[in-house]
């Protein structure tokens, strides 16, 4: 019987319970076809397309139900995570557009597959998500960096590993791992830390509860991660007689969670005592579309809103309170307002050693904590006053509370903010600033020439390497979703598969949309080019840059900082000593990317940038811009980082440059203080 028969057998064990017989592969597609999200009144499907490679492990399980349950409704067809109906949002897949269909999307690596799963989920706000198919074997723990990002982040991707067979019919079989002391160990496994929420299917009856606690943690904003359903190849393909109740549409309520009356009032008193409050913007602004309500409550208060990497964008960047990024890659207005403030309000953070200069930033000797989260184990760090709550009815509660009170900050503190901010923006202009047209540019006169061109429209992906420094300290965010830099996990070739994945969340597939720019290095490049298949396969118009710098730019400054001396970090000939100082390597990253299908413009000087960037913008399919940059001098570089990071230095060496970077460090680290 085919997952689409009307004809319902009765259970023996319960003749008034109508079955339908199916393998667990195709009960388990089925299911997810007919999970929703609902949150402010708006549905949506929760898992909307399945990312797959298949292999031994899952092609003749997943694989065939995947083939019953697409229908015809493939990625670019009317049942795919682009359809629409009126009246939703571009991209969200809805009943009418996809029906009870499960869109399939082909991947090329497993690692980059749950990559685009993450970027989808992050723009489609966590209220949607993919999942992800692999076979047994390597094609299983190349999921483990992506699963590890998604939980970091605290992302919604659903994981569906095959495994090795329950039954154990041939022991060990095809890519088994084998573990001496226990019998009932997989790689799949490696998966356990990693993920939100982890079981093994070993039998098909046990699938409807695991199924129920997955779609339940996906769809917890203070739980969700990656969650993890092995799924062993022959139970896969073992049918049962599924109770019809399980594949009844299920709506699952994204909860907005109020403060506690107790947690409230204490929060309110320490605002109204507070004389220079600073609120750090995390990612919890965005994951509860909390922007407007932040801007209520600073227009309220006059509070300055720093962000962290996932925070950026909470504000505008020509908002009056918004004094940009926080930390060791912050602005210089925002890490000298941390440095005295006596009230620090985390807003959906973690608090992360970058965003505390590795706890150096935050020198007031009477400073508290305020931390509104909607987990309680955020909420407590830094022996902060805890507010547990979602960001919006949090800040909605405190506004209110706060709004018969009269509080607003001394209007010269808020004069001396706004006067800082207007001088960081001076030295982002000269840091954007470009030479003559015939010029070479640097990486910070790339960002610049991409700032002139974008509007609230574009969205900037990236991950890892120098650009998350720069972005964080120069960028401009003109729309809550515009800035879309992974620094929680800073997984390099994370950029790719990500734009992918937010290029199917907001509707851009086979057709010009929302311009979508990935930016890379050319260490990030060659990590994970992979995908640029699937977005030739799929014409998604992926703008894609890539900066040449010959190496690993960020980690060879961070090598020389401290006392390494760049070993290892630049793309090079060996030199007659052995080291990596020779010419640049002979790499063509431009013509690999045009074998692998993109269209390449390829820029040297300043004029051509300008124009293949505007060119690459306007283009309906997938693109490539390339460009080689210069070594920045003192007057184009980016600003010096603003806050100490720490990066433990060899506490006994022989050659100089140690020696000197720990003195350096042990200075740095007597600053340090736990907030207890």
């Amino acid at each position: 019987m085919s997952p689409t028969s009307p004809a319902s057998p009765t259970s023996p064990a319960n003749p008034h319970c109508p079955t339908r017989r199916l393998t667990t592969a195709q009960a388990l597609v089925a299911f997810l076809a007919r999970q929703y999200t609902e949150r402010d009144g708006r549905r949506q499907r929760l898992i909307s397309a399945t990312w797959g490679i298949f292999g031994h492990g899952n092609v003749a399980g997943i694989g065939q139900a995947l083939v019953e349950a697409a229908a015809g409704g493939g990625p670019g067809g009317p049942g795919g995570p682009g359809g629409t109906t009126p009246g939703t949002t571009p991209g969200t897949p809805t009943p009418t557009s996809t029906g009870h269909r499960m869109p399939y999307l082909q991947g090329r690596n497993e690692q980059a597959m749950v990559h685009a799963a993450v970027g989808y989920a992050r723009q489609s706000g966590r209220l949607s998500a993919h999942a992800v198919t692999t076979s047994i074997g390597p094609g299983a723990t190349n999921l483990v960096t992506g699963a590890a990002l998604a939980t970091i982040n605290r992302l919604p991707v659903l994981l569906l590993p095959g495994d090795t067979f329950a039954t154990r019919p041939a022991d060990p079989v095809l890519q088994q791992l084998e573990v001496p002391y226990a019998g009932d160990v997989s790689v799949n496994d490696c998966l356990r830390p990693v993920s939100r929420y982890f079981d093994r299917i070993t039998r098909p009856e046990a699938l409807i509860p695991a199924a129920l606690q997955a779609m339940r943690v996906l769809a917890d904003p203070a739980e969700t991660g990656a969650v993890t359903l092995a799924l062993p190849q022959d139970v896969q393909a073992e049918a049962y007689d599924w109770p019809e109740e399980f594949f009844a549409e299920r709506d699952w309520h994204v909860r907005r969670p109020a403060p506690d009356t107790f947690e409230l009032e204490a929060a309110v008193r320490a605002i109204r005592s507070a004389r220079r409050p600073l609120i750090v913007a995390g990612g919890g602004v965005r994951h509860s579309a909390a922007e407007e309500t932040l801007a209520a409550f600073t227009a309220a208060t006059r509070i300055p809103v720093a962000s962290t990497q996932a925070g950026k964008g909470a504000l505008r960047h020509d908002h009056p309170a918004d004094v940009g990024g926080i930390g060791h890659t912050g602005t210089a207005t925002a890490d000298e307002l941390a440095r005295t403030a006596d009230l620090v309000i985390g807003i959906g953070t973690r608090f992360s050693d970058f965003t505390t200069a590795s706890g150096t930033l935050f020198a007031d000797p009477a400073v508290r904590f305020l931390h509104l989260n909607i987990t309680g184990f955020d909420a407590h760090k830094l022996a902060a006053l805890p507010l547990v709550a979602d960001a919006r009815a949090g800040l909605e509660a405190l506004t209110a509370a706060l709004a018969g009170r009269g509080y607003r900050v001394d209007p010269a503190y808020e004069t001396e903010y706004t006067g800082a901010k207007e001088a960081w923006e001076e030295r982002v202009e000269a840091s954007f600033a470009t030479p003559a047209p015939a010029a070479r540019p640097t990486q910070t006169q790339v960002l610049g020439l991409l700032d002139t061109l974008v509007t609230e429209d574009d969205i900037l992906i990236n991950a890892a390497g120098s650009l998350p420094g720069d972005l964080h300290k120069l960028w401009r965010a003109r729309s809550r979703d515009q800035y879309h830099v992974e620094y929680g996990y800073s997984c390099m070739g994370y950029e790719i598969p990500a734009a992918i994945g937010v290029l199917l969340a907001t509707g851009s597939q086979g057709r010009a949309g929302r311009p979508v720019w990935a930016l890379v290095g050319d260490g990030t490049y060659l990590m994970n080019p992979t995908e640029i298949v699937t977005a030739v396969q799929e014409n998604l118009p992926l703008k894609l840059l890539i900066l040449q710098n010959h190496g690993y730019a960020s980690i060879g400054g961070l090598s020389e900082a401290v006392g390494a001396e760049r070993f290892g970090t630049a793309y090079r000939h060996r030199d007659a000593d052995g080291g990596f100082t020779g010419p640049p390597l002979p790499v063509d990253l431009a013509a690999n990317a045009a074998s692998l299908g993109l269209r390449v413009l390829r820029a040297t000087t300043v004029d051509d940038l300008r124009k293949a960037l505007s060119e690459a913008r306007d283009a309906e399919g997938p693109t490539c811009v390339y460009v080689e940059t210069e070594t920045p001098d003192t007057v184009s570089g980016p600003p010096p980082a603003q806050a100490w990071w720490d990066v433990p230095v060899a506490e006994t060496a022989s050659r100089p440059a140690a020696v000197k970077a720990r003195e350096e460090y042990d200075r740095q680290v007597a600053a340090r203080r736990r907030h207890l």
